[in-house]
């Protein structure tokens, strides 16, 4: 992966970490904020509700003991307590006393807890009442109470009062219906709704559900809210899907209301601490629903998602444009950088990275550039040092291979003026003598010289496209007569065996790699070098062997590998073998492994030598399928 895509990927996960962090924190927030508003929210309305539940409370206490005080349940009192047993007279009593107060309910109640008079029922006459204390004083404040009716039961908030005038004290209970009119009377914010259960059967009943409207709709999914409150008498929170739109859900939090368990005066208990604890105990009467919508939640969360996906995708954006920014700020100089390295490496040591900053990668290219130039010194030092290295070897190599023919030149020219001058007569046979030896010294002179001048000559590649195993095939045609050629597994040079002169047998195998492609060469020069590598190993073979020659792709690059089975050489010969002038055998100028090295390097490739002693050599040449620009004069 390139270093532009590592920075554009390091940017933009950077700034989608960044805003994903902020939107869940964000998130997050508004959740607890919400839940607590609705918290907040739902704390108020009960306390609102309580606070009405204590003024309507202390409203009904009033007109109960307005009632008990009141002329009409004195004179009921006043006869019960003298024997009179017959009250049907006071039947309707309650009905129009209720009347009078503009209560719900009412109902008047002798000690035994027998009703006299009831307003909301007329036909309870003579029904026991439960809610008559019988232990214990009658509860001073309002309290919630179940109250059955012709069609049906409901739930109000009661007020027990008693009138004595005697010893039998005259009961008066009334109240007010606990129902839609009670919570038309609270103030309830824009977005939340509150419901009121009546729990007065057993099993749920949906119609027991109100809303300011009456029987709330929907009901059935809030029942299992109401079941937990019911079975924990705590207050609870549940989250109620009406639609598979999530905004259409609500939060309802569930306050239980309890009133005072009273026990029939026939049941009553049998001593004063359980009548005590009985009292005091409290049983569910209620719950009150306070539901706050969702709808600005998910709404809020929407446009938080929403945001952060357009902050995000902006932030890709400006990761994408500055990641482009800092790749050019970055990338480009070492690309730049890069190139120039690549032509170095190539040979071109006049490459130059333009200096754009003064920060460290203009540091970094300025660098370089004086890299470039001390190698150019360098290089200018070395070919200079090869130079008198060179014309050294050559002034030592000429004088050592002059050296040897000027002897015998010297000696014969010798012989010849002391013949001349000592014997006139054997002049003749010791001129005729001396003259072929002279002539035979100056022809290997010439040789010499010829060779001398020959290296000294060595042309351009004149390249043209070259198939290499047709130039390998040329080579061994040209020792066809010195080798022993096996037909490999691959190819098919024919088979011929032949003798050297020590009446040694040399054996060739060739492995030339199948659809070779073409190589832009000078085919000539190749097949000089490749004709020196080749009598160079059987030079190396003279008790007789076998020659490898072997050619492979390599993509981009041919190799050529020319192996013999010879006596090898050891490391420091290996180190030395292209040298000029060097060579290990006892005749050859030494020239034939430095011509085809010259020849390999002028194409652009390289040769390589290995070598272990008394197993073989292999030689091995690298050639490129196409030549370098600095090859072909191209910067």
């Amino acid at each position: 992966m390139s270093f532009r895509k590592k920075l554009l990927l390091l940017f933009a996960a950077t700034v989608l970490f960044c805003v994903a962090v902020i939107s869940a924190s964000v998130y997050s927030t508004i959740r607890r904020s919400f839940e607590q508003a609705n918290q907040d929210r739902a704390n108020a309305i009960a306390a609102q509700f309580r606070s009405e539940f204590q003024r309507r409370g202390s409203d009904v206490v009033r007109k109960v003991e307005s009632v008990a005080a009141g002329e009409t349940v004195q004179h009921l009192a006043l006869d019960m307590n003298r024997g009179a047993t017959d009250s049907g007279e006071y039947v309707s009593a309650a009905h129009t006393l209720a009347g009078q107060q503009q209560l719900d309910f009412l109902e008047l109640v002798d000690y035994r807890g027998t009703i006299l008079s009831s307003a909301q029922w007329q036909a309870k006459f003579g029904y026991p009442e439960t809610a008559i204390p019988q232990a214990s004083p009658a509860p001073a404040g309002a309290f919630l109470k179940r109250e059955e009716l012709p069609d049906g039961a409901t739930l109000g908030l009661f007020a027990l009062r008693a009138a004595r005038i005697g010893e039998q004290p005259l009961y008066v209970i009334g109240g007010e219906r606990l129902d839609q009119g009670f919570l038309s009377t609270l103030e309830i914010p824009t977005g939340t709704r509150v419901l009121l259960y009546q729990n007065l059967d057993a099993k749920w009943n949906p119609k027991s559900l109100l809303d300011l409207n009456g029987p709330a709709a929907g009901a059935d999914k809030i029942a299992p809210l109401v079941a937990l409150v019911r079975d924990t008498r705590q207050e609870s929170q549940g989250v109620i899907h009406w639609t598979s739109d999530p905004s259409d859900a609500e939060v309802f939090h569930a306050i239980p209301l309890t009133g005072p368990i009273f026990i029939p005066a026939n049941q009553g208990p049998t001593n004063q601490t359980s009548a005590n604890q009985t009292s005091a105990s409290q049983q569910l009467m209620g719950v009150l629903l306070v539901g706050s919508s969702r709808r600005p939640l998910i709404e809020l969360q929407r446009q938080v998602v929403s945001t952060a996906m357009l902050v995000g995708s902006a932030g890709i954006l400006v990761a994408v444009l500055a990641s482009l920014w800092f790749a050019a700020r970055v990338t480009r100089p070492v690309v730049s950088l890069a190139e120039a390295a690549r032509r170095v490496a190539a040979g071109d040591l006049g490459a130059k990275v333009e200096v754009e900053s003064s920060d460290e990668l203009g540091e970094l290219a300025a660098s370089f550039n004086r890299m470039t130039e001390d190698l150019v010194q360098q290089k200018d030092r070395t070919l200079q040092a090869e130079r008198v290295a060179a014309w050294r070897e050559l002034a030592r190599r000429l004088a050592h291979e002059l050296k040897n023919p000027l002897f015998p030149l010297q000696v014969t020219v010798e012989n010849l003026m002391r013949a001349k001058q000592k014997s006139p007569g054997m002049f003749e046979e010791v001129f005729h003598e001396g003259t072929a030896t002279l002539l035979a010294e100056i022809n290997n002179l010439k040789t010499i010289i010829g060779r001398f001048s020959e290296f000294s000559r060595m042309p351009q590649p004149q390249r043209r496209p070259t198939q290499v195993n047709e130039v390998v095939r040329s080579v061994l045609r040209v020792f066809h007569a010195q080798l022993q050629n096996n037909e490999s597994q691959n190819h098919e040079l024919q088979s011929d065996e032949l003798q050297n002169n020590d009446k040694n047998r040399i054996a060739v195998r060739t492995e030339l790699a199948d659809a070779l492609p073409e190589i832009s060469a000078d085919p000539d020069l190749l097949h000089r070098a490749l004709q020196n590598l080749v009598l160079n190993a059987i030079d190396a073979m003279p008790q007789g062997g076998e020659l490898t020659i072997h050619t492979s792709n390599l993509g981009d690059r041919i190799e050529i590998s020319v192996s013999d089975t010879g006596s090898g050489l050891t490391q420091e010969e290996c180190g030395r073998l292209f040298t000029p002038y060097y060579t290990t055998k006892q005749h050859g100028t030494g020239l034939g492994l430095a011509i085809a090295q010259s020849v390999v390097s002028d194409h652009g490739g390289k040769i390589s030598v290995e070598s272990t002693k008394e197993k073989g050599t292999t030689f091995r040449i690298e050639l490129p399928r196409e030549p370098q620009p600095w090859q072909t004069g191209q910067n």
